[in-house]
C-alpha cells in the first residue's frame, strides 16, 4: 500500500513549520549560472587535428601563439578529444580580459598556423548572438552563388574622347556632376536633388564620390553612378581617404551608439568617434576614441583659446601600409595595415611632440636599398632643452636627422610633393618676445647624409608657403603685421624662390627671385603640373585679386636672372568679389575661383579661368555652396613616353587648335544644320503636295504639266508678266519755323 498523508504520525517534537531549512548547500550546487563573464572566452577554429600523444605539443604550440595578444589563464586553455582519441580541431580559450579576447580576434583571427592551417577565432558571444533564435539552419543548405553581373567600369570618365575633365557642384540641395566645355556652359552628367546632407568630396585618385548622411558615407561611381560602398557611421562630420583609396577614416564628435543587432558594426565600436574602414569590403578595421584635448593656453585678455580637434587625426603613409596617430605631447602610435596593428606592440615616445608629417613619396635616400617611409615631427623647448626638428625611419623607427632650434614660437612642416625636400617654418620670438621673424630649414632628404639649408634672409613672418608639385621651387607669403580675423587682410608681400644652377645633376642653393610688395595676398595655389601659380586673396570682402605667375616665361631674361632655375612673368590679374575658393583641374589647363554660400551670401557662383588668367567664363549660382574638380590617378605613361610627348608637344598642338577651331564653330554650324534641315522638309514638303495635285489632275482629266504655273508659262511660250513697284523714300526732312 503506497503511503499516505493520512498516515504520517504527528511529531512536534521533532519538526516546526515555522522553521526555515537552510538550502544554500545545495543552491550552490544546483544552481543554474546564467550567461556572465563570457566576454573574456574565445572559439579557436582551423586547428590541426592530431592524435590525443600528440595533444600536449599541439596545445603549448597554440597557447604560445594566443599569447602574443594577451595572457591565457591558467586554466583557460579546453581542447576537446572524440572517441576516436584526436582532437577536434577547435578549442575554448579564455584570457584574463575581455579587452584582451577582443585583440585576439582582430589581430590572429585569418593568421596562418603553418602551411595548411589558418587561425580562426571569434568571440563566444558572438557565436552565441548570431546562433540563437533559429539564425542557423540544423540541415545543411548549400550555399547560393549570383549569376555573375559585369561591374561597371569605375574609371569610366578618362576614356572621352575629348580628354574632358569633370567637376562636383553642390548649389542648395542639388548635386551635379559636369563636363567642363571651356568657354561654353557645362554639360550636365547627372542631378540629384538631397543626394547629400551636408558636402561630397572625392576620392584621391577620383574614382568614388563621397556624400554624406546622418547613418553614414556612402561612396557613387561608374557610369550610372551606382552605389559602390556604405558605410554605416551615425552622425558622420568628416571623412578622409587613404591615398590609394584602399581605406577611409570617418569622425563624429558625438560618440557612436551600436544597437545589439546591428549587421555591420560591433560592440567594439561603441562609444567610438573615428573608425578606419577598408574600402572594398565595407567592413570597419579598428575604432578610436578622441584624445582629450591638452590645456589651452589663457590670451592677453585673460579668456581661455580655444583649442581646433586636429583633422586629419590619423596620417596615411604614402602607399598605404602605415597611419599613424599622434597623442600631442607625448607619442605617436604607428599602426600596420591591413591588420591594423601597432608597430612593434608599442607607440614611439616622443616628449613633446606637437606635429608630424608622412612623407607624400617614397624617401629614396641616398645609399639607402631597403624599404622605408619616413615622418618628420618637432618638439618644442623644453627646460632648458632645445626645440627639436627629426626625421624617423618606419619600419625601423630609427631617427635618421635632427636639428636644435632656439628661441622658438611655432613650427610647421612641409614636404616637396616628392620627398625630396621638407621644410621646417621656424617663426621664431626675439629675446624680448615682441617680435617674430621666420627662418626655413630645409632637409635634403635625397643626398648623402640629410643636410640643411637655412634661409634667414626673411625678415617678417610667413603666413603661408607652398613648395611646386613635382619641383624644387617654392613661393612664401610674409607680413610685418599682427595677422588677426578682421575682414581688412593685413598688408603683405609675396616672393618667389628657386635654385640656383650648378654643374651636374645635383641642385644649388635657393636663392630669392623677386618679392612683391603692398599686397592683400593670404593664399598660394600651384598648378598641379607645376610652373603656374595662382596668388590670391581669400575670405576677404575688402580685396579679391587672383595674380597669374609663369616661372618658366619663354622670353627674355633678365641679366641678373642668368644664374637661376626660373624666369618669373606676372601674366594677368582678375578679380572675382568674395572669393572663398581657388582650385586647379587635374591637367593644370584650367583654374575655377568660387564664392560659397557657406561663408557669405552675395554675389555666389564660380569664375572660370585658363592658366594665363583669361576669364573664359562667368556664372552666379544660387546658394551656391561647392565645387570640386575630379582628380586624375597617375598617368599609365613611362618617362621616356612623357619626354616624347613634351617633346613633338608643338605637333600635337596644331591638332588641338583644330579641335578648338571646330568648337568654337559649333554654335555656328548648329544654326547652318538647322537652316538646312528646315529647307530639306520643306522640299520634301512641296514634292509630296506636287505628287498629290498630278493624281488629282489625272483623276479630273486636267493636263499634268499644269501644276507649276512658271512651267506652264514657259511651256506655252507665254512672257510672264512684269510688275513694277514704285518705292517712295524720303531722303532729307527740314522743318522751318516762320
Amino acid at each position: 500500500m503506497a503511503p499516505s498523508f493520512d498516515n504520517l504520525t504527528e511529531d512536534n517534537g521533532t519538526y516546526d513549520s515555522d522553521e526555515e531549512i537552510d538550502f544554500s548547500d545545495l543552491k550552490e550546487q544546483y544552481d543554474v549560472r546564467l550567461e556572465q563573464g563570457l566576454d573574456a572566452f574565445v572559439v579557436v577554429d582551423g586547428l590541426p587535428v592530431v592524435p590525443e600523444e600528440s595533444k600536449p605539443k599541439l596545445v603549448k604550440f597554440v597557447v604560445k601563439k594566443l599569447n602574443a595578444v594577451g595572457k591565457v589563464k591558467e586554466d583557460g586553455f579546453f581542447m576537446p578529444v572524440n572517441d576516436q582519441g584526436k582532437t577536434e580541431g577547435y578549442a575554448f580559450v579564455e584570457y584574463q580580459t575581455p579587452q584582451q579576447a577582443i585583440a585576439a580576434t582582430k589581430q590572429l583571427h585569418g593568421t596562418l598556423i603553418d602551411k595548411k592551417h589558418t587561425f580562426a577565432i571569434n568571440k563566444l558571444t558572438d557565436i552565441e548572438r548570431y546562433g540563437r533564435e533559429g539564425r542557423i539552419d540544423d540541415e545543411y543548405q548549400p550555399p547560393y552563388i549570383e549569376e555573375f553581373h559585369e561591374k561597371p567600369h569605375l574609371r569610366w570618365w578618362l576614356g572621352d574622347p575629348n580628354s574632358r575633365d569633370q567637376f562636383v557642384m553642390l548649389r542648395g540641395a542639388d548635386v551635379g556632376v559636369f563636363w567642363n566645355k571651356k568657354k561654353d556652359p557645362p554639360e550636365l552628367i547627372v542631378n540629384r536633388n538631397g543626394w547629400t546632407e551636408s558636402h561630397v568630396s572625392w576620392s584621391p585618385l577620383g574614382t568614388y564620390l563621397a556624400t554624406m548622411h546622418s547613418r553614414g558615407v556612402q561612396l557613387w561611381g561608374g557610369p550610372e553612378w551606382t552605389r559602390q560602398t556604405r558605410f554605416p557611421h551615425p552622425f558622420c562630420d568628416l571623412i578622409e581617404f587613404s591615398p590609394t583609396e584602399k581605406y577611409l577614416t570617418s569622425w563624429s564628435f558625438k560618440p557612436i551608439e551600436v544597437a545589439e543587432d546591428d549587421p555591420i558594426l560591433s560592440q567594439e565600436e561603441d562609444g567610438k568617434n573615428y573608425i578606419i574602414w577598408d574600402v572594398a569590403t565595407g567592413r570597419p578595421l579598428r575604432s578610436f576614441t578622441m584624445h582629450d584635448l591638452p590645456a589651452a593656453p589663457e590670451s592677453e585678455s585673460g579668456q581661455p583659446v580655444k583649442k581646433k580637434i586636429p583633422w586629419p587625426a590619423f596620417k596615411w603613409s604614402s602607399d598605404d601600409k602605415y597611419v599613424a596617430r599622434m597623442l600631442e605631447g607625448q607619442s605617436i602610435s604607428v599602426y600596420e595595415l591591413p591588420k591594423m596593428t601597432l608597430l612593434d606592440k608599442t607607440s614611439i615616445k616622443i616628449e613633446g611632440v606637437m606635429d608630424f608629417e608622412w612623407a607624400p613619396a617614397l624617401p629614396q635616400r641616398d645609399s639607402v636599398k631597403t624599404y622605408e617611409q619616413l615622418f618628420c615631427f618637432w618638439t618644442p623647448e623644453i627646460g632648458s632643452n632645445p626645440a627639436k626638428v627629426g626625421l624617423m625611419s618606419i619600419p625601423s623607427k630609427e631617427i635618421v636627422r635632427t636639428r636644435n632650434l632656439f628661441n622658438v614660437t611655432d613650427a610647421k612642416l612641409h614636404w616637396q610633393s616628392q620627398a625630396a625636400y621638407v621644410c621646417v617654418k621656424v617663426d621664431r620670438h626675439s629675446k624680448s618676445k615682441k617680435s617674430l621673424a621666420t627662418n626655413l630649414e630645409i632637409f635634403r632628404v635625397r643626398e648623402k647624409g640629410v643636410p640643411v639649408e637655412v634661409v634667414d634672409s626673411i625678415k617678417d613672418t610667413v603666413i603661408n608657403f607652398q613648395w611646386e608639385p613635382k619641383g624644387d621651387r617654392f613661393v612664401l607669403i610674409t607680413t610685418a603685421e599682427v595677422v588677426m580675423t578682421t575682414a581688412v587682410p593685413p598688408k603683405t608681400a609675396v616672393s618667389f624662390f628657386c635654385p640656383e644652377k650648378i654643374k651636374g645633376a645635383g641642385v644649388g642653393n635657393f636663392k630669392h627671385i623677386q618679392t612683391i610688395e603692398k599686397k592683400n595676398s593670404n593664399a598660394i595655389y600651384w598648378s598641379p603640373r607645376g610652373r603656374f601659380v595662382v596668388v590670391a586673396t581669400v575670405h576677404s570682402q575688402q580685396s579679391f585679386d587672383l595674380d597669374f605667375w609663369d616661372l618658366d616665361f619663354e622670353g627674355e631674361k633678365p641679366e641678373s636672372d642668368k644664374d637661376l632655375t626660373a624666369n618669373l612673368k606676372h601674366m594677368n590679374t582678375a578679380d572675382h568679389y568674395g572669393v572663398t575658393d581657388v582650385e586647379w583641374d587635374p591637367t593644370g589647363r584650367y583654374v575655377f575661383s568660387s564664392a560659397s554660400v557657406w561663408k557669405h551670401t552675395m554675389e555666389n557662383g564660380y569664375h572660370l579661368y585658363d592658366f594665363k588668367g583669361e576669364l573664359l567664363r562667368e556664372e552666379h549660382i544660387d546658394k551656391f555652396k561647392q565645387l570640386s574638380w575630379r582628380p586624375r590617378p597617375p598617368t599609365l605613361l613611362s618617362k621616356e613616353e612623357q619626354k616624347t610627348i613634351r617633346k613633338n608637344l608643338r605637333e600635337y598642338s596644331k591638332d588641338f587648335e583644330e579641335q578648338d577651331r571646330i568648337e568654337e564653330d559649333k554654335e555656328k554650324g548648329a544654326i547652318v544644320e538647322e537652316r538646312r534641315r528646315v529647307l530639306n522638309e520643306w522640299l520634301a514638303w512641296r514634292e509630296r503636295e506636287e505628287e498629290e495635285l498630278i493624281e488629282e489632275r489625272r483623276e479630273l482629266g486636267l493636263p499634268e504639266e499644269g501644276v507649276d504655273g512658271e512651267e506652264r508659262e514657259a511651256e506655252d511660250g507665254a512672257e510672264g508678266a512684269v510688275v513694277e513697284e514704285i518705292v517712295e523714300e524720303v531722303l532729307d526732312e527740314v522743318e522751318e519755323v516762320i
